[in-house]
């Protein structure tokens, strides 16, 4: 068991030179989620905790003391997406690196409230990210680069699993990319997709410049996580 604190550290110390394998335990059977997070852990690189409030997201997902029980479950950093409005986002950041968040991600819609958020969760020791919806233009993570690690890019509607990869995605995460040189943090951020992740999409994601995947099904429902694993890791991105 693992007691220590949320550590930006750890979210900096994460491999640049592979695809990352983010874990989203809402695909995990939640029932039993000790077992699970043992079954997996050896394979993660980072967990992936969506929280939603029922307004922004149209889903209640995740709390504090479920966090809590998370990190005494795993060395593993943790990563908290915070999908809610802005009038809750700065009290839930701190709620959740309370509860060990490693890194915390806002949305970018949230606007100011998320910027203020993601300035408690830093002063708290954790990591900064932001994520946008599928419909908000790629230029909306600018003003926020200057306070993030992690820019995430959701591929497919808000809150609702299962769905098919946008034909917008890779597009998007490429802007993403020009977006980050430009701005000389291209070294400082990791760009990751969220929504849609499955076989035949990985590669493509991969291409296109994603460093992390955030994958359900893909890694919870695999009979064979260590061969699965092994080939999200030797995808190569485009030069």
């Amino acid at each position: 068991m693992t007691t220590r604190r949320p550590s930006a550290a750890a979210v900096a110390a994460l491999p640049r030179d592979r695809l990352l394998a983010e874990f989203s335990l809402w695909s995990a059977d939640l029932a039993n989620l000790e077992s699970e997070v043992k079954r997996v852990d050896a394979h993660v690189d980072l967990y992936h905790v969506d929280v939603a409030d029922g307004r922004f997201a149209p889903s209640f997902l995740f709390f504090p003391d479920q966090v809590a029980r998370i990190r005494k479950l795993t060395d593993k950093a943790i990563h908290v997406h915070l999908m809610v409005e802005a009038d809750i986002v700065e009290a839930q950041a701190e709620q959740f690196v309370e509860a060990g968040a490693d890194l915390v991600s806002v949305h970018a819609e949230n606007g100011e409230a998320g910027l203020r958020a993601l300035a408690r969760a830093t002063a708290a020791g954790a990591a900064a990210g932001v994520v946008l919806r599928l419909e908000t233009p790629v230029e909306a993570v600018r003003s926020f680069l200057d306070m993030v690690s992690f820019v995430t890019l959701l591929g497919t509607a808000i809150g609702v699993k299962g769905q098919g990869l946008s034909d917008e995605a890779c597009p998007r995460l490429q802007a993403a990319r020009r977006i980050l040189k430009e701005a000389g943090r291209e070294d400082a951020i990791r760009l990751a997709a969220d929504g849609g992740i499955r076989h035949e999409t990985v590669p493509r994601l991969r291409a296109s410049g994603a460093e992390t995947v955030v994958m359900g099904s893909l890694a919870f429902a695999d009979s064979d996580l260590s061969a699965r694993i092994g080939w999200l890791r030797g995808l190569a991105v485009d030069a």
